[in-house]
């Protein structure tokens, strides 16, 4: 195992606690999607805008599709292309997901990130998903490495988990909108669709 103190991790976030971690992308910021006291914590550390929703991550995707429906065909198959990887695809969210998390939007994004030291959160905390977002605040600019993520989220966080030399490439993930079989560009970012 490359964490150390997992419990430690487990404990926080049982707890309605947040955490900052490393991905593939861009350093990020976290919390059980089951806490809503934790998401409305994160939107209050970020100074998040209360329309802009969170994303989903785990280190696998079956851990992800009980909280969306049936994903359309051209989305699976992306899926299968990406993942893990720098994609994220937003698609039609299932009664699992809360409202809390998707802005009261009927759509969800997930992404599995291609990442060793996240795969290891994931696979160590309840439900292995994290509700989760860039670890800065809004407008500024994402975190690139564990110095920065500590130096934005150091007192804001409960905890910034070290990346243990499993850095990130340091540019956001492709965000990809997937209904009734259409795709929809949010963002281009690491992956070039």
């Amino acid at each position: 195992m490359i964490i150390e103190n997992p419990e430690k991790i487990v404990e926080i976030l049982k707890n309605d606690g947040v955490i900052a971690y490393v991905t593939d992308t861009v350093w990020g910021l976290g919390c059980l999607p089951s806490s809503e006291k934790a998401v409305k914590k994160i939107y209050e550390i970020k100074k998040r805008e209360a329309q802009k929703p969170l994303i989903l991550m785990s280190s696998e995707i079956y851990h992800l599709l009980e909280y969306v429906k049936p994903i359309p065909e051209i989305g699976c198959r992306l899926i299968k292309k990406y993942f893990p990887g720098a994609l994220t695809v937003v698609t039609e969210k299932s009664d699992k997901t809360p409202d809390y998390i998707t802005s009261n939007m009927n759509t969800v994004g997930i992404r599995v990130p291609n990442n060793e030291v996240f795969k290891e959160i994931c696979e160590i905390i309840p439900e292995h998903v994290l509700a989760t977002t860039s670890a800065n605040l809004s407008h500024q600019p994402s975190a690139k490495n564990y110095e920065q993520a500590y130096e934005n989220m150091k007192d804001l966080a409960d905890l910034v988990i070290p990346d243990y030399g499993y850095v990130c490439e340091g540019l956001e993930s492709t965000v990809i909108g997937v209904m009734d079989n259409e795709l929809k560009i949010f963002r281009q970012g690491a992956i070039k669709i």
